[in-house]
């Protein structure tokens, strides 16, 4: 057994190959288990780490410098209650910096603390994203203990023996615990979010985890939204009378979540109710119409990424978060491929050819990322049919 002790370091960082990065602990005491990934995006990191899809997983920032602007509720990603468990831990290169931005209510080292997120500072992170882009992303544990009282034989075996991603159904956790309407909009400059209108098209949001921006901007594209919990059966859904149907992003392998969700989207898609699937929802409406999904190495985590639109022929600069993918050639006929990572040529949406069903693996919504990808919001409500609200 091998100790750190004071003054330094109060963190510790254990993969499951061995591995070992020492530094400054922040945020939450205590020890978080999960896979390791890195994250390219320059701002956004309280949206990055509330966002449930990040559920049982370490995010390393690329970007070296973390906390300037601090956090505070109108950022936050998680839409429930049980979706406040998203991200477990933290990776940072510099320490944390003091908030200097005039919408902080509290800092980025306290909203940390808060949440429960174990937090490494001052570690190589160029050398860390180099060990993910080459080998995958491991399995870790993460320590904080402000006495420096941390034991890295234990570490290391506790990261050896955590499950991978790879059959882990996570969304179960954190799906909201009961249906309910959301009628918050956008955030505007200075005038914070709205509320919606009691008129427009009736859209139900089956909820895997889903970020609380993709809720907003379907309010904003003029939407009156009711969202229920991931296992809601097919017949519930369609006593809500839907217009269209969102099957939202959320953790974990999406073949495992689909074990129980499957059934269900199936029979929407059967109802010929307009559907539309990001991330997760995306993967597993692609099962869904018998397709795969496979395991990526490194995945895709940043709000840099290139996907070009196949319909329209423009290259958006999109926001992206998965692990998993869709095999696009094990799409079924009436699929067209709509949208292709540039990266790596990998699937990014489809539609169907003789159903009202179409799916992107970015995230729409961004928070953090580029604003190129909203219209997938406002096409999609502008395509209902107005009912009357009930």
């Amino acid at each position: 057994m091998s100790q750190i002790s004071q003054p330094n370091p109060t963190g510790a960082l254990a993969l499951a190959d061995g591995s070992v990065f020492v530094g400054q602990g922040c945020g939450a005491s205590g020890i978080a288990i999960g896979e390791l990934c890195f994250n390219t995006a320059m701002t956004g990191q309280q949206e990055i780490l509330s966002d449930p899809s990040y559920a049982g997983q370490v995010v390393c920032f690329t970007f070296p410098h973390v906390g300037n602007v601090g956090a505070n509720s109108e950022d936050e990603e998680s839409a429930s209650a049980p979706a406040r468990h998203a991200a477990v831990g933290m990776i940072s290169r510099a320490p944390l910096t003091p908030p200097a931005n005039y919408r902080a209510t509290e800092s980025f080292g306290e909203w940390l603390r808060t949440r429960g997120i174990i937090s490494l500072t001052g570690v190589d992170t160029r050398a860390l994203t180099r060990r993910i882009r080459e080998h995958g992303m491991p399995m870790c544990a993460v320590a904080h203990d402000p006495a420096g009282n941390i034991d890295i034989e234990d570490l290391k075996a506790s990261a050896r023996a955590a499950a991978t991603m790879e059959g882990r159904e996570l969304a179960a956790a954190v799906t909201r615990e009961a249906a309910g309407e959301w009628d918050e909009s956008a955030w505007n400059w200075d005038s914070g979010h709205g509320r919606g209108a009691t008129t427009g098209p009736r859209v139900v949001v089956l909820d895997y985890g889903v970020k609380a921006n993709i809720l907003r901007l379907l309010v904003s594209a003029g939407a009156r939204v009711a969202v229920v919990p991931g296992n809601t059966p097919a017949a519930d859904i369609l006593k809500l009378s839907p217009d269209g149907i969102v099957v939202s992003n959320g953790p974990g392998d999406p073949a495992a979540t689909g074990a129980y969700a499957l059934p269900t989207l199936r029979t929407l898609i059967d109802s010929n109710i307009p559907i539309l699937g990001i991330c997760l929802g995306h993967q597993m409406l692609a099962l869904a119409l018998g397709g795969r999904t496979v395991k990526m190495p490194q995945g895709h985590h940043g709000a840099n990424h290139p996907v070009k639109n196949h319909e329209t022929g423009q290259v958006e600069i999109v926001s992206m978060n998965h692990g998993f993918a869709v095999d696009g050639a094990s799409l079924p006929e009436d699929a067209v491929e709509t949208h292709v990572s540039l990266f790596d040529g990998s699937n990014c949406g489809f539609r169907l050819t003789g159903k009202p069903v179409e799916a992107v693996q970015h995230h729409p919504e961004a928070s953090p990322g580029p604003q190129d990808s909203f219209g997938v919001f406002t096409r999609f409500v502008g395509s209902l049919k107005v009912s009357e609200p009930a």
